[in-house]
């Protein structure tokens, strides 16, 4: 095939689409950045693509909630369209706000449900914006872009990152279909609670996919350590330091290499 397309989407208050565009072009995606007025007046134009993301940021200010705004436009005049981008065996990440958007336009967790709530990401239990790098535990290996059971580090920036589900019944379903695939962690691996869990998600989860694997969110940053220097003690752990972010990002580019 020709080389791998992705979509970064672009909106008022989207402040993360050059890093994420950065990301995909580093790991041999040709990148876009589209407004998402361009894909309402051109439905078909996300066809073009195989791999979409929504980046981080505070899309029209969060002034009716994190992502809001962004999530009804979605769900009003383009879920169909991205729900057949998803039959079609392609990817999609939501990263921080773009999160927010997805589970709140309903494409997360379940996108082919006719629930329009299932889950949300509301305010951080401690009542304020944490914005600091954490480790997460890779819990389950559902999703495309994750390939290793392994602790990484990202960094954080929200005020609205705690993971609700809509009912008990719905979150055991998701744990059973391993689509909690990242959870927060202490330094030793375990789940645990405030600070190591930034926000009081429920479960810890700090990120979950769709029952294909192939739809991604997670509150945590990927875009933003795509680099060693990227890490707060890069120059003392020098070679030690990873670029955990980038990995999502190399997954993704093999996934749409050997499947579509």
């Amino acid at each position: 095939m020709a080389q791998p397309r992705a979509i970064v989407l672009k909106a008022a208050g989207i402040n993360c689409d050059q890093e994420s565009k950065s990301a995909c072009e580093k790991v041999g995606f040709q990148a876009d950045v589209i407004h998402v007025n361009r894909l309402v007046e051109n439905k078909k134009l996300v066809h073009d693509y195989q791999f979409l993301i929504v980046p981080g940021g505070f899309s029209f200010g969060d002034d009716l909630g994190s992502g809001k705004v962004l999530a009804n436009e979605l769900q009003t005049k383009l879920v169909p369209e991205f729900r057949e981008f998803i039959k079609a065996g392609k990817l999609m990440l939501g990263i921080c706000n773009g999160f927010q958007i997805l589970t709140k336009a309903g494409l997360l967790p379940e996108p082919m449900s006719a629930s329009p709530f299932q889950a949300t990401l509301t305010n951080n239990d401690s009542g304020k914006f944490e914005a600091r790098w954490i480790r997460l535990k890779v819990s389950s290996l559902k999703s495309e872009f994750l390939k290793v059971e392994e602790v990484i580090e990202l960094p954080i920036a929200h005020g609205e990152g705690k993971f609700l589900p809509s009912d008990a019944q719905s979150m055991k379903r998701w744990e059973q279909g391993g689509q909690l695939v990242l959870k927060y962690v202490d330094p030793e691996g375990r789940e645990a609670a405030y600070p190591w869990n930034p926000n009081g998600s429920t479960s810890s989860v700090a990120g979950i996919c769709d029952p294909t694997g192939r739809v991604l969110g997670l509150m945590p940053h990927p875009e933003r350590f795509q680099d060693a220097t990227n890490h707060p003690q890069w120059t003392r752990r020098g070679a030690d330091v990873r670029p955990d972010g980038l990995k999502f990002f190399q997954n993704a580019f093999e996934y749409v290499k050997r499947n579509l």
